[in-house]
């Protein structure tokens, strides 16, 4: 038997109960460290699983802030130096990585207080997360705000790369799996990755092909 819900009943819905159910329904979604640092030097990282790609050439990435992002630090101190560093949560990080998604006071770095590293790169200002395997480097190009919930659309050019040599295929394929990178499902749940097959690229499809 299905479960049905209209948009109304969905807004009449337990609050707690209504988050998990509408961050699960959209599916898996990334897990990433967001890393930045103010003009003073202080770091901050926290975990955001709004992160979505959005074109290779050149190469753009976006995430969604969530309502009055003003208050926040990740987007302050984007606003300040216009850097960011995205970096995969992997199986060995995922309780520090949650951690981060505490509320801490603006002069504690969640960096310190999750027991993750900072680490720089060449002339880079923004941090990278040192017990992370894949790592984007990136900086602010734009925004958009999205009046429906007082969100906003922050989109990033990638500037550095840094992963391992052994999960690039020659092809450019990435394996996840053998990164450890981790998926989220709702807000809360980690989950494993696990290839299950690699189709071929269509780009353009027969008019008389179909599917078996």
């Amino acid at each position: 038997m299905n479960l049905t819900y209209t948009a109304e009943e969905i807004l009449n819905l337990e609050k707690a109960f209504r988050i998990h159910l509408i961050n699960a329904v959209s599916g898996f979604k990334s897990a990433n460290l967001i890393g930045t640092i103010d003009e003073q030097g202080k770091t901050n990282v926290a975990i955001f699983s709004s992160v979505v790609h959005m074109g290779s050439n050149p190469a753009l990435f976006g995430m969604v802030l969530r309502p009055n992002p003003e208050e926040r630090d990740t987007y302050r101190n984007i606003m300040e130096t216009r850097q960011f560093t995205l970096n995969h949560v992997n199986q060995d990080i995922c309780r520090k990585a949650h951690q981060t998604s505490g509320k801490y006071a603006s002069e504690v770095s969640e960096f310190d207080a999750c027991s993750l590293t900072p680490e720089f790169h060449k002339a880079f200002k923004a941090p990278f997360v040192k017990e992370s395997h894949i790592k984007l480097g990136l900086t602010y190009e734009e925004e958009y705000h999205i009046k429906a919930n007082n969100t906003r659309l922050l989109v990033g050019r990638l500037q550095h790369l840094i992963l391992p040599e052994n999960v690039v295929a020659d092809s450019g394929h990435v394996d996840l799996a053998k990164a450890k990178t981790v998926t989220i499902g709702g807000v809360d749940g980690y989950y494993k990755t696990e290839e299950i097959e690699r189709l071929k690229f269509i780009r353009d499809v027969e008019k008389d092909s179909v599917l078996s």
